[in-house]
């Protein structure tokens, strides 16, 4: 019999199949059974247009199986068949498509999209196989033909008997060797998880004889070996059921199933899209966060099928960062593959479906928060800061995404609030909104800084994350106003008469604060008389963008930038240590030097910043206390 070889450059090709275009020797089992349920879906085509052609769905399935002593995996199809010339031109021509021709020829749209359209994932077989059969009976046709090649070197063609239309595939397997274990895909298990993973819900039965143990009959004890025919993919996907059939539980049992996490998820979405792209999704709100998620071994994406085929385990692109805790897949009969179906072409259906599933997260969080703000909460005590991270980065421009699923503690309520809950309660002479930052609730509510703002009523925002205020400062504002710390130079409040009296005492005592600031050049911009503070004798302020939380933030980093923020040093003028310390001015510079140390130190200790000489700073008491 003549050996044909390849087309023009198949060759080529063809060892580039088998070596580099496909990442693992899998990804085989899920190419066949693709084509396969192409060729029943042809014939389903077919039925449309052919009154004789009766498409009963009962008699179309996919069988694999296995014999170990032959080292051969077969795979039969009751699809279409074919032809002696088209095995000649589907299989003796690498990358041309008879499931793209099929489909131009017929302008297939209904639902039943053909995959293999690229020609190129029958090839994907000689990963694995030293030599590939294929046996084949076209519908119509009274005689079946024989394909077969052992790789590059070529293929023979050759008429066959076959009873049924249809075509079986017989793989003889390689041996193992030192880098590769060939017998995995002869064994029914990793078959079936292999089948589970990408074809699980191809629209037609797999079936599988599969060995299990069972009871003998009349045996309590003795138990036997029994193979039995079994379907081992579900076909039919959640996602293409109709969302009044589904149940919560249903959902829930598609997240467990798909090892989506081990926690239950606190919402879902179901997307069924028919507009400029064609996709169907369900995502999940997870309730507790991935131990790994901050770390660099954490993959973000979406599962990605291609008509029931998955395609991606983790498809990034689908996903924004500050959604990257998200779980769930999407499938699509409108994406551009590549060659081997297991990159996405970046390409406009993509960024559709990308944006639109930004806007429905967006959407179900804010009905999490509106209607279920128990699970909202729980949710955002695990994710919260990856939405201020979100907020954060690309220099602000998602804080229309994200501003409204914000929440921070209150001062007054007591809890977690949004800022739009801040912003409506807002009494009409408070021109920002105030916010302290701090290590803890605990540790913001004794801060000095608080008093005054506190005093005339306003409420103030705890920001007790790392990122809280590098996120505010790209926000800038929210409904037109703007954020102020509370350590703030200017606190934008109208002076009362505790103020101006204040400003008063920072010109009579113009001389004492400005020794006070020769004494910490370097250390602080100015030492003034204090607005803000009511009981406490002393405290740190800021000018400019940098804040102390700020501060330390920055020069915890790798690299240690050493970021200086501009601090004032504020004398609370009506305390008794400022009566002393203005006594002594007069009289005795040495203590004066003593006690702007010690109030240097403690503003220092109030922030949480480090005293640059702790014993001399122990020392300084001592003096006092003698």
């Amino acid at each position: 019999m003549e050996k044909k070889q390849f087309q023009a450059e198949s060759t080529r090709l063809l060892e580039m199949m088998i070596h580099s275009i496909y990442t693992q020797k899998e990804i085989f089992l899920r190419e066949l059974i693709s084509n396969s349920s192409d060729a029943i879906d042809k014939i389903y085509y077919k039925s449309l247009v052919d009154e004789q052609l009766v498409f009963d769905k009962e008699n179309y399935f996919i069988k694999i199986a296995v014999n170990k002593d032959t080292r051969t995996l077969t795979l039969t199809d009751t699809g279409i068949g074919m032809t002696q010339d088209e095995l000649e031109n589907n299989l003796g021509v690498i990358a041309k498509s008879g499931s793209l021709a099929f489909k131009k020829e017929n302008d297939a749209k209904d639902g039943y999209n053909i995959i293999g359209q690229f020609g190129v994932g029958f090839y994907s077989a000689f990963m694995v196989a030293d030599k590939v059969t294929v046996i084949s009976k076209a519908l119509g046709s009274d005689t079946g033909y024989k394909w077969e090649s052992s790789g590059a070197d070529g293929y023979t063609i050759e008429p066959c008997h076959k009873d049924l239309v249809g075509t079986e595939i017989i793989l003889e397997i390689k041996e193992n060797t030192e880098e590769e274990n060939y017998d995995e895909f002869l064994e029914e298990y990793r078959l079936k998880a292999i089948i589970k993973k990408y074809s699980d819900f191809i629209r037609y039965p797999i079936k599988m004889d599969i060995t299990q143990h069972k009871p003998k009959e009349g045996s309590e004890n003795e138990y036997e070996q029994v193979t039995e025919e079994q379907i081992v993919n579900s076909m039919v996907p959640i996602w293409r059921k109709n969302k009044s059939e589904l149940t919560t539980e249903d959902y829930e049992q598609f997240y467990a199933s798909k090892h989506y996490g081990f926690d239950k998820p606190l919402g879902h979405i179901h997307i069924n899209a028919d507009g400029a792209v064609v996709y169907q999704a369900i995502l999940y709100i997870p309730e507790s966060m991935p131990f790994d998620y901050y770390s660099k071994e954490y993959e973000k994406g979406l599962e990605l099928y291609a008509n029931g085929v998955l395609i991606m385990n983790k498809c990034a692109d689908l996903l924004p960062d500050y959604f990257s805790f998200v779980k769930g897949m999407v499938d699509s009969e409108s994406l551009s593959l590549n060659i081997s179906r297991e990159m996405l072409q970046h390409d406009r259906q993509l960024k559709l479906i990308a944006k639109n599933i930004t806007s429905k997260i967006k959407s179900q969080l804010q009905s999490l928060l509106k209607t279920e703000r128990e699970k909202y909460e729980l949710f955002y005590k695990s994710f919260g800061r990856q939405l201020k991270y979100g907020m954060y980065s690309d220099y602000g421009t998602h804080k229309e995404t994200l501003q409204d699923l914000l929440m921070f503690y209150s001062s007054k309520e007591k809890k977690l609030v949004t800022l739009q809950e801040y912003v409506e309660r807002m009494p009409e002479d408070q021109k920002y909104i105030y916010y302290a930052s701090g290590e803890s609730i605990e540790r913001i509510e004794k801060l000095p800084q608080t008093e005054l703002v506190s005093e005339k009523g306003y409420e103030i925002l705890y920001f007790t994350d790392d990122v809280d205020e590098f996120a505010i400062k790209m926000m800038m504002n929210y409904k037109e106003k703007e954020f102020k710390s509370v350590s703030s130079g200017d606190l934008g409040i109208e002076p009362g008469e505790e103020e101006k009296a204040a400003e008063a005492e920072n010109e009579n005592n113009k001389d004492l604060f400005d020794y006070m600031a020769s004494l910490l050049e370097g250390k602080v911009k100015a030492v003034k008389a204090s607005k803000r503070l009511k009981s406490h004798p002393v405290c740190l302020s800021t000018e400019g963008e940098v804040t102390i939380e700020m501060e330390k933030i920055l020069n915890a980093m790798p690299n240690n930038p050493s970021v200086k923020a501009d601090k004032v040093l504020e004398i609370n003028v009506n305390h008794a240590v400022f009566q002393s310390l203005k006594g002594a001015f007069d009289t005795d510079k040495e203590k004066v030097n003593l006690y702007t140390a010690l109030l240097y130190n403690q503003a220092l200790l109030i922030e949480g910043l480090p005293i640059q000489d702790p014993v001399e700073f122990t020392n300084d008491i001592c003096k006092v206390m003698v």
